[in-house]
């Protein structure tokens, strides 16, 4: 997390420069592409997908008896979930860009887009068993396939030779279509199971390159989830969290 804001620092700052030097800039390549009203193309990308987790207030205090039923995957008299934590692990996405220039310096973007992605939820648990205590790390994962709907707002800096920088903000709405969230229970396992859609705000940072015959972009992209994606059910494993939203961060490449 500590990385991604220094990049976005970093790409802020090349931002204002680009900016401040364009009007010494010499266009080489494709110098009609910004006047053009639409302009299409393709992205591909690395993302990190993780939770934000707000546990419930009682989670240190509150315990659950008949654990096989309540908190699943150990067997115990009763069981106190101590802690909640997220794993994230990349993932890719692969869409298509369509772009449409509102102004000289504003394009509104569309980019629908398939996102493949993993996340884990890490429980601590403290369980009591025939008088004996034992400590517990449970690890719980979550896969995702995302069919991702963002409308974006860019604004982009004057060209300095072939590069330009740029910020964009806007929002998406996601379907999980490999939401679990209709999955049974097998094997006496609990499964954490998830809501199938979800609402995101978006912020990022970019470069455009323009070269001979298209152009590339490079961009850093955080999408914050808006809302409650757990579905809850009589698991300690659910009643444990308060509150489960999406974190995303994403490196695209697009070619337009």
């Amino acid at each position: 997390m500590r990385r991604f804001l220094v990049s976005i620092i970093v790409f802020i700052l090349l931002f204002i420069s680009a900016g401040l030097f364009g009007q010494k800039a010499k266009v080489h390549n494709l110098p009609a592409y910004d006047v053009a009203p639409y302009h299409f193309g393709f992205t591909i990308g690395l993302n990190q997908m993780l939770f934000t987790i707000k546990p419930m207030p009682d989670i240190n205090t509150k315990v659950y008896y008949e654990v096989s039923n309540a908190v699943g995957d150990i067997v115990a008299d009763s069981a106190m979930v101590l802690g909640i934590n997220s794993n994230p692990t990349f993932g890719f996405d692969i869409g298509i860009v369509g772009d449409k220039r509102l102004g000289r310096y504003f394009n509104l973007r569309f980019v629908p887009a398939l996102s493949f992605g993993e996340r884990y939820l890490n429980y601590s648990i403290k369980a009591w068993q025939n008088g004996e205590v034992k400590l517990i790390d449970l690890k719980k994962n979550v896969g995702s396939v995302f069919i991702d709907f963002p409308i974006l707002v860019k604004y982009k800096s004057k060209r300095l030779n072939n590069m330009l920088a740029y910020v964009e903000a806007g929002g998406k709405y996601s379907l999980d279509i490999a939401s679990n969230a209709r999955k049974e229970d097998i094997s006496g396992q609990i499964i954490v199971k998830l809501n199938k859609h979800d609402v995101y705000a978006i912020v990022g940072v970019g470069f455009d390159f323009y070269n001979p015959w298209f152009k590339l972009g490079v961009e850093l992209k955080m999408s914050y989830g808006l809302m409650d994606i757990l579905k809850r059910d009589n698991s300690g494993l659910t009643q444990s969290i308060d509150k489960l939203s999406s974190k995303v961060f994403q490196l695209g490449f697009t070619f337009e």
